[in-house]
């Protein structure tokens, strides 16, 4: 049985939601909180990406993280590069999540780390 869903309205929120973190990773990133600003940049990314996914398969995204999955199964062409930066920035989310990776990352967390 094929459940209708309002797609535009789904859509919409994914974006919405990812401007206001994307407002969120900036004042973060102004403060010098690097690691919260990184892991915020993560949910924006992580929400465009699944707002493409509606706009592309009509249905709700599968509840992961993974960039590059959500990248793909998105049907999005990338690049080797492009590969790569998406798994690094999904680190991100495990690194400051657990203690046991947060110290290790947190020396990483350089402003110029951050910027770039």
């Amino acid at each position: 049985m094929k459940v209708n869903i309002d797609t535009k309205q789904i859509l919409n929120y994914w974006i919405e939601s990812a401007e206001k973190d994307f407002k969120t990773m900036n004042d973060l990133y102004e403060t010098k909180n690097y690691i919260w600003s990184l892991f915020i940049g993560h949910l924006v990314i992580e929400k465009l990406l699944k707002a493409h996914y509606v706009k592309k398969q009509q249905k709700h995204p599968l509840f992961i993280h993974d960039l590059l999955r959500l990248a793909r199964i998105s049907q999005i062409e990338l690049t080797e590069e492009q590969e790569e930066w998406l798994d690094e920035i999904t680190a991100f989310n495990l690194n400051t999540r657990y203690d046991n990776y947060k110290q290790e990352f947190r020396t990483r967390c350089t402003k110029e780390y951050t910027a770039q």
